[in-house]
């Protein structure tokens, strides 16, 4: 009799899962006494990290940085394989920190900021960021009159669920600005910003700082995000980097080492049946070499494959679709303590615009910061369409690139992949020119020439237009193999629940139990890791965790 080798199915071609085969294929021994394959839903590997062109450069659709580089096996990878050096220009945002592109803060209306309106509040804001992640201890703290007031109002200002504090980040920012103020009472008001006073203006300024937030976190409304788990989310210490070549070559990387046939595109699952614990699997000695394997993975074609194990690293978005009772993605339906986890944490949409340019003055487009007018206020420019009014900035992805980038979150994010590419344009072409002057005025090839407004705002030095002639957005939201961006921790849920996310199922303790074969379905993907949810890294390494699980489940009973 023909022992079968195990056979383990990993869904998904993105980080995690590319991560878990490149680590699975490698063990020493394993294309002897296993079989192995990847499924993908797509068209392409990578998942939620797509390296694309546009303009004549490299950017990135999904996944942009490296959150942080001492530590990161993303940095690793990109440091071995050479990517972090390019002859092609590529979405380096080397405006975001390095001169001489510092961030240009302008006020609706063509008001350039001087930093000493900006930069209180922006200390403001991450120092209150700051003290939510937990980084600000001790003397650390000290000198912050502003945070001080806030904790002593904390225990007051929280809400209360059997007992338990269900505070928000975003309420949390709101009360420290609110503190701020009680404590800058008798500032003086500031002349020369048109309806603009100096609250509205810290007000603006600090909503810019949560949008630019929101997009951090996906959360499309920072009131949504639980304030006691963003002590535990971890970054990597050292500089925030993208990758030169592209954030694909880390993924083409991982795949390298598997053969032809492997990773099979076009694959898309539609149904999982498993056997829950206890169940016996067609009568048959659990364990036996002739057992039956006990998952069953249905895909979209009408074909179907049998494993021991599956790894699942479907988005949590796609999760939560497949939770829902009309679904039957899981059949049976996973247990309640993993369906309830995945429907309590959050996952939100993030989006990315890009457009290109080109005029004379076009390579001196600043890195812009833009404060808005509250929507109900009656000083907003009314043809600035609501989605834009909470997107924060809009710069080059590189100095002196003709192709400008601009993030959106939540609710403007959805708005944003509806609108036609005509729509989009003009909605921009309205905000920068509320903004900027010539030269940097954009408008739409097709249109009239804008307004600019007033005095006091920014120079006008050569009076030639800047005109978006292309456009380019992500579609996360409605593409269904991903149905969002990135996980968060959304008031309600914790993250016990991350670590829920991971739990393999059957959830058994041992190697060896009686009833239905162990280890039949395994999770993993970035909304499976308590402390670098959201993050590549923090797919890489629940990949490896479910890798080395099975390894080592297999070293213990001897395969």
């Amino acid at each position: 009799m023909v022992t079968k080798k195990p056979s383990i199915v990993i869904i998904g071609a993105g980080m995690a899962g590319l991560t878990a085969a490149n680590k699975l294929y490698t063990a020493t021994g394993f294309k002897d006494s296993f079989e192995l394959c990847v499924v993908e839903g797509g068209t392409r590997i990578g998942g939620r990290i797509n390296t694309s062109e546009f303009g004549g450069d490299r950017i990135e659709m999904g996944a942009t940085w490296i959150h942080g580089i001492g530590g990161s096996p993303v940095h690793k990878i990109a440091q071995e394989i050479h990517a972090l050096e390019s002859d092609q220009p590529w979405e380096c945002m080397d405006g975001v920190s390095e001169e001489p592109s510092q961030p240009t803060t302008i006020a609706e209306g063509g008001f350039q900021l001087n930093p000493s309106v900006v930069d209180p509040v922006t200390t403001l804001f991450k120092k209150l960021m700051a003290s939510a992640q937990g980084k600000l201890v001790g003397d650390s703290a000290a000198g912050c009159e502003e945070i001080d007031y806030y904790t002593k109002a904390l225990k007051v200002s929280s809400t209360s669920n059997g007992g338990q504090e269900k505070l928000s980040v975003g309420s949390f920012l709101r009360q420290g600005l609110d503190a701020y103020w009680v404590s800058k009472k008798d500032q003086e008001e500031l002349k020369g910003y048109g309806n603009w006073s100096r609250k509205l203006l810290q007000d603006g300024i600090f909503a810019m700082h949560e949008n630019t937030q929101r997009t951090y976190t996906s959360a499309g409304d920072l009131l949504t995000l639980d304030y006691s788990a963003e002590s535990e989310y971890r970054m990597f210490p050292g500089d925030e980097i993208t990758i030169a070549k592209g954030y694909l070559s880390i993924i083409e990387s991982l795949a390298s080492v598997l053969p032809p046939g492997l990773v099979q595109l076009g694959r898309k699952v539609t149904r999982i049946e498993w056997q829950p614990e206890g169940d016996e699997v067609s009568g048959m000695e659990n364990g036996s070499a002739t057992a039956p394997r006990p998952v069953k993975l249905h895909f979209c074609d009408g074909s179907n494959m049998l494993a021991d194990h599956v790894i699942v690293t479907v988005s949590l978005g796609v999760l939560k679709a497949g939770i829902r009772e009309d679904s039957g993605m899981f059949n049976p339906p996973l247990p309640s303590f993993k369906s309830e986890a995945i429907s309590r944490l959050g996952y939100g949409v993030v989006n990315k615009l890009f457009l290109q340019v080109e005029g004379n003055d076009c390579n001196n487009f600043p890195y812009l910061q833009m404060v808005f007018h509250r929507p109900d206020s009656e000083f907003r420019h009314k043809k600035i369409p609501w989605w834009m009014r909470r997107t924060a900035s809009l710069c080059p992805i590189y100095s002196n690139s003709s192709v400008l980038l601009s993030w959106f979150a939540g609710t403007e994010a959805l708005e944003l992949e509806s609108l036609q590419d005509e729509e989009i344009i003009n909605g921009v072409s309205t905000t920068i020119s509320s903004f900027l002057p010539q030269p940097h005025k954009l408008v739409n090839s097709n249109s009239h020439e804008l307004c600019n407004g007033t005095a006091n705002k920014v120079g006008n030095s050569h009076g030639s237009e800047v005109k978006v002639t292309k456009i380019l957005k992500s579609k996360w939201a409605t593409d269904p193999l991903f149905l969002g961006s990135y996980s968060y921790v959304a008031v309600g849920s914790s993250g016990d629940d991350l670590d829920k996310m991971a739990e393999p199922l059957p959830k058994l303790s041992t190697c060896k139990s009686a009833g239905s074969p162990p280890l039949q379905i395994l999770f993993a993907g970035e909304a499976t890791h308590r402390t670098h949810y959201s993050t590549t890294h923090g797919a890489y390494f629940s990949g490896l965790r479910e890798a080395i699980r099975l390894l080592q489940h297999y070293q213990c009973i001897g395969v």
